[in-house]
């Protein structure tokens, strides 16, 4: 909900962090411990939800938002595998954007990693700023997970979500890249140094993306006094914690259903060639679909004039465009 608060500014006083809705009171209370981290949080909420509708674009659920809370529905609030992806890019949005912030030096409480320093095997040097994911990473599992935690962490729900939110955050943490500078005379690479840096967002969207595909359907089972989540076919091999893991088969997505959140796919655009999950048979849930001709200008023909300009001339073209019924 922090993600559609257009309403607050800056996130900057404690009697804000008790307007804020959806959050729980141990939350509230955080957000007024970590005041200058809260703004990190909400763009960190942002970028879940771009991510994840920007993956889901050409499914029938869309991971479209509404003005209630929460803000998909009852989507989230069942435990599909949809909700699972959700979790998991969320608690992963939070880590990814405090992390961001605190490389960037806007945050007082955190800085760049100082454990990446000295020489490395490889030769290079370990300099520059390194992003302090441990960091970023320590306050997600704290902010999001006391969700669950407040809960009772045993009920099937809560422990789905911990561990959907912790593969959310393993996508960042085993995807970290090492980047680096060359040194030397002219551009020569006389010696290196080198940082470890976050993958882009749209990376841990793509590998979240893979996961939610191929998510295991769980349920729970005890081990000794311990409640742990275990594939439901026991043919499976077990999830690890990367992994993305479902209690709920999923609706079909094909009718409109307020009640729950489901938008349908009526009026949604179709890929008329297609056989997959974009194509207009399997978007339109065998309704049919519309088709419209529409005319669209492009750019075609650019040159580029010495200097420094590329001139282009107009192209008009008539192209279909197909919505489900």
């Amino acid at each position: 909900y922090l993600a559609k608060l257009s309403s607050v500014g800056s996130i900057s006083e404690e009697e804000t962090c008790e307007k804020l809705k959806g959050l729980i009171q141990r939350q509230v209370q955080m957000c007024k411990r970590n005041l200058e981290v809260m703004d990190s949080v909400r763009r960190g909420a942002q970028l879940a939800i771009e991510e994840c509708q920007y993956q889901f674009r050409n499914r029938r659920w869309n991971c479209s938002t509404l003005d209630t809370l929460p803000v998909f529905g009852k989507v989230v609030t069942q435990g599909t595998r949809e909700a699972a992806f959700v979790y998991a890019i969320s608690a992963a949005g939070v880590a990814f954007a405090v992390t961001r912030a605190c490389s960037s030096g806007e945050l007082d409480k955190c800085g760049c990693d100082r454990t990446v320093q000295g020489g490395s095997p490889q030769g290079f040097q370990w300099s520059g700023c390194s992003d302090n994911i441990a960091y970023g990473v320590a306050f997600s599992q704290s902010f999001v997970d006391i969700r669950e935690r407040s809960k009772g962490a045993s009920s099937n729900r809560a422990l789905m979500n911990l561990h959907n939110n912790e593969a959310g955050r393993k996508a960042i943490l085993n995807n970290m890249r090492v980047e680096c500078k060359c040194h030397g005379v002219s551009g020569s690479c006389e010696f290196k140094t080198c940082w470890k840096a976050m993958p882009p967002f749209r990376k841990v969207g793509n590998i979240l993306k893979e996961k939610f595909d191929g998510a295991t359907e769980v349920e729970q089972s005890e081990i000794g006094s311990t409640k742990v989540l275990v594939p439901k076919n026991s043919q499976f091999k077990p999830h690890t914690d990367e992994d993305l893991v479902y209690l709920d088969s999923s609706p079909d997505f094909c009718d409109h259903d307020l009640k729950n959140g489901v938008l349908g796919t009526s009026g949604r655009q179709c890929n008329k060639t297609s056989k997959a999950i974009d194509g207009c048979e399997l978007m339109c849930c065998g309704r049919g679909f519309h088709t419209d001709e529409v005319e669209v200008v492009e750019r075609c023909s650019c040159k580029f004039h010495w200097c420094c300009s590329v001139k282009c001339k107009p192209c008009h073209r008539v192209v279909e465009i197909h919505t489900c019924r």
